[in-house]
């Protein structure tokens, strides 16, 4: 019995769609990376556009070639997700004959070994997230992103807090400096950067970028002194989630000083309140040549 291509089927009147594909699609992902193979579960979503004079988009085909590059990926080296997100990205253009346009998102919890200050060791988990996408006849651009989980103080109670210290308890001690109490913060912090096909990005250098950007990291696990030494640290370096986003940009700029202006740049911070019922929220979108001419004034 001959089936009828109802996704080719000519319309009339119609409109040009911008991404049609499939979402949520989980797949097991071995990364070779810095001389360690990475285990990760990829939550993965593909698109292609549609033009208007077709009815719909091969799904299936989406899924064949997941599952495809995924098990050749399981033979062969995967860089990372956002390589393999390329490579599905161009096959997508391949298959989808009707297609100008190929996008590729994945995600995947990722966990790096930390050391706390009395020398335990942890395994601390953070996200990465990738995006490749490509347009027919044109290069391809993918994007490396991490999220990570910290700890922010704030410095307007703090200010708050010494004054007040100062004024009622004069000779408790020297408020100027000592780390004095506020109320703290937990931050998530999402760093994105997108660069052409031939640039390596390294998401190891993100992430340590915005943890050395927060007051203090965090960590799974922490004895009395390790609780101590983190409280401390992060009185020390009290951060607005404004002051979380600025220091990573300008982090930035100095570990990415050879890449083109036209590199885009995200950075998203969020604060979860302590004291308040709301959170607190700053964000950049931007390109590293804007950051440059910021720099440059």
């Amino acid at each position: 019995m001959k089936h009828l291509d109802v996704q080719n089927r000519r319309i009339e009147n119609g409109f040009r769609l911008t991404r049609v594909g499939i979402t949520g699609v989980r797949k097991p992902v071995v990364v070779q990376r810095n001389g360690r193979a990475n285990h990760l579960t990829a939550l993965i979503d593909v698109f292609v556009d549609l033009p208007s004079s077709q009815k719909g988009s091969h799904m299936s085909r989406n899924v064949e070639i997941i599952t495809e590059m995924i098990d050749e990926g399981v033979r062969k080296d995967v860089r990372s997700l956002e390589d393999l997100a390329g490579s599905i990205c161009k096959e997508l253009l391949e298959r989808h004959e009707y297609a100008s346009y190929a996008e590729v998102r994945m995600m995947a919890d990722y966990f790096l070994e930390r050391s706390t200050a009395s020398g335990w060791s942890t395994l601390e988990p953070f996200k990465l997230m990738a995006r490749a996408t490509a347009r027919r006849g044109n290069g391809l651009m993918k994007l490396v992103g991490v999220e990570v989980a910290g700890m922010t103080a704030c410095p307007c109670a703090m200010e708050t807090v010494t004054h007040m210290v100062q004024e009622e308890s004069p000779g408790l001690l020297d408020a100027r400096k000592a780390p004095m109490i506020s109320h703290n913060q937990r931050n998530i912090t999402t760093l994105m950067i997108e660069v052409p096909e031939h640039v390596e990005v390294e998401a190891d250098d993100l992430i340590s970028i915005v943890e050395g950007s927060l007051s203090s990291p965090t960590y799974g696990i922490l004895k009395r002194e390790d609780e101590a030494r983190v409280v401390l640290d992060a009185h020390r370096n009290p951060k607005f989630v404004e002051d979380v986003v600025r220091d990573i940009l300008g982090k930035l700029l100095q570990k990415y000083s050879g890449l083109p202006d036209s590199v885009c740049v995200t950075v998203r911070s969020e604060s979860e309140e302590s004291i308040h019922k709301h959170n607190a929220f700053a964000e950049r979108d931007t390109t590293l040549g804007e950051l440059r001419a910021v720099e440059d004034r």
